[in-house]
């Protein structure tokens, strides 16, 4: 039974997915909002709708360790697994506005959780901030676009309207129901597959800290993988990566903002943990800043660079597995990784950036 609901949950998420980016990438047309800003807005709010769903359920379930660690590993998850797993299926080009704005907010955020969760709490002053910011920061978005819609409009309408196969889609309700019933699919397939992977972590005696940074992290963002592969085969790259980076904004700014006000508002404020604030902070705001990096040389993720996000991801889930029984292999892969791994991606990162400049922007 628990493998059906696994698999059903699969099938739902893909469908979803296909329905979610060819309603976005019509409204994004009709709206004259590049499909950039949908990515960041509709699309990335409502794929990390299972991680506010999710958190609240933890909260109230007084399980705050939940909370945390499936925001935390959801945004390591979707940089390292999701970017990486794309650009492997085809290389995305990366908008300019990523690496100048975007990106650095999402990092801005990151190290904004990371100052905020020094106390060892997240409470309801922290979750109000959190929210005032992300409202700001939306608003911000859709201004931005709508002052550059004729622009928009001009880029993306041969893209976009090129698609005559489907013309009931040129209407703005057809483009609102098919972005609804691709959020109701995705939502209802993640809640499938979470639950089916947390029976099968407990049936494997994991802690649920553990669980939450990675079989609840993955399983709340399969929403985003089967978003953003199912846009980077469309062609729709701006959805890919635009849905990836709004996600994690989100993810710190709405998802945890929302889960410390529920949680400060019952007098407790989200524990923030030893383990989390030492170590998995530092990996979140660590990934977050690579993207500036590997965004910057020749403003694409080229498949190279999506297997190398492959195999960090599968490191940190081997660590936390390794510490979390205390394996005797786990000093010699931490030093593996410290001494050879990390400093050899910089070198290699810094290399490839000088040969290929920003304002390189690679044909498709």
């Amino acid at each position: 039974m628990t493998l059906l609901m696994f698999f059903i949950g699969l099938v739902a998420l893909i469908l979803g997915a296909d329905l979610l980016v060819r309603g976005a990438s019509r409204l994004a047309l009709t709206l004259g909002i590049s499909p950039l800003v949908v990515g960041l807005t509709v699309v990335s709010f409502g794929t990390s709708a299972p991680e506010v769903a999710v958190g609240i359920g933890a909260v109230l379930a007084g399980n705050t360790d939940l909370a945390l660690g499936n925001a935390v590993g959801s945004n390591i998850f979707n940089v390292l697994f999701i970017l990486g797993l794309s650009a492997l299926i085809t290389p995305l080009v990366v908008n300019i506005q990523l690496i100048r704005q975007e990106v650095p907010i999402m990092l801005g955020a990151s190290l904004l959780l990371f100052l905020l969760s020094l106390d060892g709490r997240l409470g309801l002053s922290d979750g109000i901030m959190l929210l005032c910011l992300m409202l700001t920061y939306t608003a911000f978005l859709v201004w931005q676009s709508r002052s550059q819609g004729k622009l928009a409009q001009d880029e993306y309408a041969e893209e976009l309207a090129s698609d005559k196969a489907a013309p009931w889609l040129d209407h703005m309700p057809a483009q609102l129901l098919l972005i609804a019933v691709g959020l109701g699919l995705l939502v209802l397939g993640s809640d499938w597959l979470v639950q089916a992977s947390v029976v099968f972590a407990k049936a494997l005696g994991v802690s649920d800290l553990i669980i939450g940074l990675t079989i609840v992290s993955a399983g709340t963002s399969m929403p985003e993988v089967a978003t953003s592969i199912m846009a980077a085969i469309k062609g729709e790259r701006d959805i890919a990566v635009g849905n990836v980076v709004g996600s994690n904004t989100f993810n710190i700014l709405g998802s945890l903002g929302i889960a410390s006000v529920v949680s400060g508002s019952q007098g407790l404020g989200l524990a923030v943990p030893t383990a989390v604030l030492n170590f998995d902070l530092w990996v979140m705001t660590a990934v977050a800043l690579a993207c500036l990096p590997v965004f910057m040389t020749g403003r694409e993720i080229a498949r190279w660079e999506g297997g190398m996000f492959l195999a960090y991801y599968l490191a940190y889930v081997a660590y936390l597995v390794m510490a979390a029984q205390q394996h005797a292999a786990l000093g010699a892969f931490s030093g593996a990784m410290l001494s050879f791994v990390l400093p050899l991606t910089v070198v290699t990162l810094v290399v490839v950036g000088l040969r290929k400049p920003i304002g390189h922007r690679p044909s498709l």
